[in-house]
């Protein structure tokens, strides 16, 4: 960096990026400057006035350090570096006016305001405010608004940082909340009093500092004292976004983002932090047999005794669902293979090579989109399919990128070319490929799940060879990647695996029609509809419920740890396998979770290297010619897209209101 400029803060002496800000050059020197509005991710507001500092030599009055870079700042006579004060009496008089005029209209409602013990404006009132006001006139109230089932608001407490419509406008990207009014008039509302059209929006209850924006359905249920925190792994799509999951007891009571710059930075989508009341709904908890038509509870040894009786001599084929683990898809594929039988993970009819990681990973790492000068999405709508994802997209789109789509056109938060909706308009562009700086070539689900998704998948690799781009294939499956990883696969695919197969273990395979014929073993946590086609059902837990790895659409294998345990007789799906390879007199070569761990990374080294970013190497299909046909996305409904999110009466509400907004949408053209 040749803009590099000293700067004295507090009598510490860093050196920064000239174009860097005082209060991000504070946090480099380890001091600390409250602020309200200010945040790293969002453009400056500068509008709560608490991050106040001295600067000396410069005007005689406090200056805003959210607002004012260090390289406009005044060196010393003698060409020292700019001095900046943040604890003298000057800051100090002024800090404690800010807070006392933040304090006139805000209510008195921390005993029952659900932010408290995580409160911003408390902890910053006691650091920095006075012990009384002076003011005692009547308080002004603000209306309320109503955001939707997910965002409770109290606008009487709102203080106006304008943090909320800053991150719906610049990252979430739509335009339905702003600031009206002057004075003591002005109030944050949104447009027409419209509920957020965004699968993004509960991000803004983190943002608020305030209690004015928190969790309806969380709302008055806990306090944060109360809760255990566990750092796990989002499984609702493949993106493999860092999440905190907070219970109380037994029972999950919310799901909060961690910071990952590589993965989710602080964003996770509204399914992945409101879908935990799916978790405590139509849960298995025994284990069950079909008699005479009917589904009756049974005991482990009864019903692992009568799976084994059925699995025994006769022709076995594995399913693997959308949100099983890599420990559990691995011992599946090691029990089913044992038996001479077939395995499979690709319950979507997915056309993905096994054996070739670029092929059904690439080579693009999601940090890569930051810096995209192109991006090129082929038959997907990330904005449904990995909405933290599609977010990046749009920064690097703001940044000046150029985005292009070949599919369906849709709604995704930011202008791009429309290339066309069907394979000729990709075969087309693979032939003119050319050199272009800083490419990023995303392939969804939906252009290679028909029955020519490997031809358009070797002509979608042909133009990032040719253009010299970086390559991501961009799944909906949160195990898929895993499972491919450890060959939980047959060559032919689905229908070939299940191919006069006797018996089906279904492993949370849910979003599979089995038809009549085959005697099914479903092992799963709800009761959705492979329960409902099981023969024998074993109950299995959640992804809160028991440790496990995951490998993200990047190829970024990550650790899920345990929050809380599985209801009733619910067991880990491993230990499940293990216990039915016993019966089975076939048995798994360990008995804890660390052994089949070292059985695993020995086989597959790459998975030992968690939260690393393994390098593929580029091997492009021999290009085919696709059928004649239009890309279709592999995901329409965004809230009920596994056996969790329709057990969630939060994310059958939003799914209602989704259906309704776009039937109001069609009406009015």
């Amino acid at each position: 960096m040749t803009n590099l400029k000293k700067i004295s803060i507090d009598g510490i002496e860093v050196e920064v990026d000239g174009a860097m800000t005082i209060i991000q050059a504070a946090e480099v020197a380890g001091v600390e400057i409250p602020r309200f509005c200010y945040h790293e991710r969002l453009t400056i507001a500068g509008n709560c006035r608490m991050c106040l500092v001295e600067v000396v030599g410069g005007p005689p009055k406090p200056a805003a350090s959210c607002a004012m870079q260090v390289r406009d700042l005044r060196p010393g006579p003698n060409g020292e570096a700019p001095v900046v004060k943040t604890t003298s009496p000057m800051v100090k008089k002024a800090r404690e006016g800010v807070m006392e005029f933040l304090l006139i209209n805000h209510p008195l409602d921390c005993p029952i305001c659900d932010q408290g013990g995580e409160c911003d404006l408390q902890d910053q009132a006691m650091a920095y405010g006075l012990s009384g006001t002076r003011y005692h006139e009547a308080k002004r109230a603000s209306e309320n608004l109503n955001l939707g089932p997910l965002v409770k608001t109290e606008m009487t407490r709102c203080i106006s940082c304008t943090r909320c419509v800053r991150f719906t406008t610049e990252v979430a990207g739509i335009t339905q909340m702003g600031q009206t009014g002057r004075g003591e008039d002005s109030e944050i509302t949104s447009y027409l009093n419209l509920t957020l059209d965004s699968n993004l929006q509960g991000n803004i209850i983190d943002l608020c500092p305030v209690g004015a924006l928190t969790s309806k359905p969380y709302a008055f249920t806990a306090r944060p004292w109360e809760l255990t925190k566990t750092e796990s792994i989002d499984v609702m799509d493949a993106l493999g976004s860092n999440i905190r999951i907070d219970t109380k007891g037994r029972e999950v009571m919310r799901i909060l983002p961690r910071n990952n710059d590589c993965v989710n930075e602080e964003w996770i989508s509204d399914k992945t932090r409101f879908i935990w009341d799916g978790l405590r709904r139509q849960r298995l908890d025994v284990p069950y047999i079909r008699e005479n038509g009917k589904l009756r509870k049974a005991s482990w040894s009864e019903a692992l005794g009568a799976a084994a009786a059925a699995m025994k001599g006769k022709k076995v084929a594995g399913l693997v669902g959308d949100l099983v683990s890599v420990e559990a898809a691995y011992s599946l594929k090691t029990l089913v293979e044992g038996l001479g039988g077939a395995v499979e993970c690709r319950t979507d009819n997915a056309k993905l090579p096994s054996g070739n990681r670029s092929a059904y990973v690439g080579t693009a790492a999601i940090e890569d989109i930051d810096s995209a000068k192109v991006i090129l999405l082929i038959g997907t709508n990330p904005r449904v399919e990995a909405p933290v994802l599609n977010a990046r997209i749009r920064k690097a789109w703001a940044k000046g990128a150029m985005v292009g789509l070949i599919g369906e056109a849709a709604d995704l938060t930011y202008d791009y070319k429309h290339m066309g909706t069907d394979r000729a308009a990709l075969v087309d562009l693979a032939g003119k490929a050319v050199a272009k700086e800083n490419t990023v070539v995303i392939i969804g689900q939906g252009a290679i799940n028909e029955a020519d998704g490997e031809a358009v998948l070797s002509q979608a690799m042909a133009y990032a060879t040719g253009a010299g781009a970086k390559f991501m294939v961009l799944h909906t499956a949160a195990s898929r990647v895993g499972a491919m990883d450890v060959g939980a696969v047959t060559e032919g695919g689905l229908a070939q695996a299940t191919d006069g197969a006797e018996v089906i273990f279904n492993l949370g395979a849910d979003e599979v029609e089995i038809a009549a014929g085959p005697f099914v073993i479903y092992q799963g946590s709800h009761g959705d509809l492979g329960a409902n086609r099981a023969d024998i059902v074993l109950p299995g837990a959640a992804y809160t419920e028991e440790n496990g790895l995951f490998v993200n659409t990047e190829g970024r294998p990550q650790l899920a740890l345990r929050a809380g345990f599985a209801p009733g007789e619910a067991k880990e799906n491993w230990a499940i396998l293990r216990a039915l390879s016993a019966e089975l007199g076939q048995t798994l070569p360990w008995d804890s979770l660390a052994a089949l761990r070292s059985d695993l990374v020995a086989k597959h080294p790459h998975l030992a290297r968690i939260d690393e970013v393994a390098v593929n190497d580029w091997q492009p299909l021999p290009v085919k010619a696709p059928a004649k046909a239009s890309f279709r996305p592999a995901l329409r409904e965004f809230y009920l897209t596994n056996p969790i999110a329709r057990a969630s009466a939060v994310m059958g509400e939003l799914a209602a209101m989704a259906k309704t907004r776009a039937a109001g949408q069609m009406a009015a053209e």
